[in-house]
């Protein structure tokens, strides 16, 4: 079966939302971002208005094709850790099931064994979710509900809303 279009449902949304909160504050960094590997982000917590998050979503998964491509260069699948050290902050960033891109800006309050550690908790926490969300796409598609949530709105609907 081919990957289902997937849908984020509030529920999720929310369990995505604590987990990375709580990664914020036990990994002691300054911001986390959750990105597909289309460059869409999904969310962020901490200090994102510092940020042009639409440019560091497309910059990271942009970041991630490149060195996917160095992986297959010799012979690994893909690098699923990568860091970036700078003077004053850092970047972790770690691919989460396959599927999503997991960013953790963090300074020097923090350490790379501390942000490791708590990715690695998190991560499982985060590919937990999104195995759930993929189930919910695969029985939509499976039920032949294939419309997406707000199919049935039209274009006079919308039209209506801001008049």
């Amino acid at each position: 079966m081919a990957d289902p279009q997937l849908v984020m449902y509030d529920e999720e949304f929310k369990q995505i939302q604590a987990v990375i909160e709580k990664l914020l504050r036990e990994a002691n960094s300054k911001v986390i971002f959750l990105v597909d590997k289309n460059g869409q982000l999904i969310a962020g917590v901490g200090e994102v208005e510092r940020f042009d998050t639409t440019s560091l979503a497309s910059l990271t998964a942009g970041n991630i094709a490149a060195t996917g491509g160095l992986a297959k260069l010799i012979g690994e699948k893909e690098f699923s850790i990568l860091f970036h050290e700078g003077e004053k902050d850092n970047l972790h960033i770690s691919i989460v099931g396959g599927r999503v891109i997991l960013v953790v800006l963090f300074d020097n309050r923090s350490s790379l064994g501390l942000v490791r550690l708590r990715v690695k908790k998190a991560s499982d926490e985060l590919t937990t979710i999104f195995v759930k969300l993929m189930e919910k796409a695969e029985e939509r598609e499976r039920s032949g509900d294939t419309d997406f949530p707000f199919a049935e709105i039209t274009d006079d609907d919308i039209d209506n809303l801001f008049r």
